[in-house]
């Protein structure tokens, strides 16, 4: 049986067709996908950063799911959602191999039936440990964390689009040491170990590091950290992002060299996102520059709020969101949407798509987009193969954005989330069967995740997903 998948109201921007240009170089007559401009300004946060390539999320309660006032904004606002405690340690493995993930769940599922992509929060953390894991050191407790982080990535294996991996390591203040917590007292190796095993468990997933006071490019603590990301980045340990949790306050205030920081991370070849944003007294000019500075580095993955109303969130008393307590628009709100629907535009493509049918090469692979075995049956997951200019290598772009083989199956993304697996499937005309371009990318029309060869493989055989768009050559095509 076929996997359901979310299909929400479609966007009402106008979707171009897929259009053609000409590259130079040792790709020949190769034709790059060429994206679709947006064609106005966008009403609600999260389709106003979809212009961009950006999510704009909020921290879910699963308590509050039954309040009507909070999901409906939930459900019309933002298109990212991180469980704001669910899927924490003490949550998910109250007891020591018990694992419990019935709270973290409906969380999880509510997002997904509202067509929204879930950011996993968080596998390994100092704090909201269980007491039996309180209780342990030295190799019992390493032991313990590696079992929990499998554990856990088990469960939503290829469903969740970012992990905190590891959450908050390095000390407050000007030492710009590490945190003297029980994980830190296994060995300085802990957080190392922890993303090599997250990558083994979930190779899908983005793994993120996520920490607070990290925002000013001048604090020790944010040094330190760059320092770490660095040097993994260097010796090869499976770190894809950082996160910053933007609790802007009276006692760590917003400085405009935020954006130094993201640029920075981002230069070592990371991806960045704000992840907890709050902001104390909501000041309609903060919230902007944070969006703008978010705009302003490519590999800004997307922002989070923490919280959906002032009276949802952790520091109440500080009003720091954008809904006020009965649900209504705070200025601050509208100073992030119009930020959000500021973004230039780029050159208006050519409507009509390319005549006839053609291959979809990968760049980093060389090799083709084809259905395995040349079968025809629905859910046929497609990979990597050398090109051969066989029927089932051939997709015809339509007006309407499918990629259709054989005549009459479409491209069709079984999901939402990253890791969704890409197939064919009869043609019925959804949005999870169309896509558009974005500079050489394959854009789902639905998810707003790329076409993307799983975990950068190039070799014969490698499924393709959907994943987080980053720009990567593995999410890169040509068609010949």
């Amino acid at each position: 049986m076929r996997s359901p998948i979310v299909r929400p109201p479609r966007l009402r921007r106008k979707i171009g067709g897929l259009c053609a240009a000409l590259i130079v170089g040792v790709l020949g007559s190769a034709t790059v996908l060429v994206a679709p401009d947006s064609q106005a300004a966008e009403s609600t946060l999260g389709r106003a950063a979809a212009q961009s390539g950006r999510y704009f999320g909020t921290a879910i309660a699963s308590g509050k799911l039954g309040d009507s006032t909070y999901t409906t904004i939930a459900a019309r606002e933002f298109d990212s959602v991180t469980a704001e405690n669910e899927m924490k340690i003490d949550a998910t493995e109250p007891q020591q191999g018990q694992f419990n993930f019935t709270a973290a769940d409906r969380v999880y599922n509510w997002a997904v039936q509202n067509g929204k992509q879930v950011r996993g929060h968080t596998l390994a953390w100092h704090s909201q440990q269980p007491g039996w894991m309180q209780n342990l050191s030295g190799s019992a407790l390493r032991q313990a964390m590696i079992n929990h982080i499998n554990g856990v990535m088990a469960h939503y294996k290829g469903k969740i689009a970012q992990w905190d991996v590891v959450n908050e390591a390095f000390a407050d203040g000007t030492s710009g040491a590490r945190r003297d917590s029980n994980l830190q007292r296994t060995g300085n190796d802990w957080i190392e170990v922890a993303f090599r095993t997250a990558r083994a468990a979930d190779p899908a997933a983005k793994l993120c590091y996520n920490d607070y006071n990290v925002e000013n490019w001048n604090w020790a603590k944010t040094q330190a950290m760059y320092a770490m990301v660095r040097d993994f980045k260097q010796r090869g340990v499976p770190i894809d992002c950082v996160g910053f949790q933007a609790h802007f306050n009276s006692g760590s205030p917003y400085d405009s060299n935020f954006r130094t920081t993201l640029q920075s991370f981002a230069a070592l070849g990371v991806d960045v996102a704000i992840t907890e944003l709050d902001i104390q007294g909501a000041s309609p000019t903060t919230y902007a520059n944070v969006t703008n500075d978010c705009l302003a580095v490519p590999r800004c993955l997307g922002i989070t709020v923490w919280g959906v109303r002032d009276t949802d969130s952790w520091r109440a008393e500080q009003t720091p969101l954008l809904f006020n307590g009965d649900g209504s628009k705070k200025p601050a709100y509208t100073s992030v949407l119009n930020a959000l629907n500021a973004v230039s535009p780029g050159p208006t493509p050519t409507p009509t798509p390319p005549p006839g049918s053609g291959q979809i090469k990968g760049i980093a692979s060389g090799r083709c987009l084809d259905v395995p075995g040349a079968s025809t049956a629905d859910g046929t997951q497609v990979q990597l193969w050398d090109c051969n200019n066989r029927a089932n290598q051939q997709w015809t772009h339509t007006a309407t954005g499918e990629l259709r083989v054989y005549g009459d199956k479409c491209l069709d993304a079984a999901g939402t989330g990253n890791g969704a697996r890409v197939q064919i499937y009869s043609c019925w005309g959804g949005d999870n069967q169309k896509w558009r371009n974005s500079d050489g990318s394959i854009v789902g029309v639905q998810s707003g995740l790329c076409l993307d060869a799983v975990a950068n493989g190039t070799a014969n055989g490698t499924q393709i997903q959907l994943y987080s768009c980053w720009n990567g050559a593995n999410q890169r095509w040509t068609r010949t």
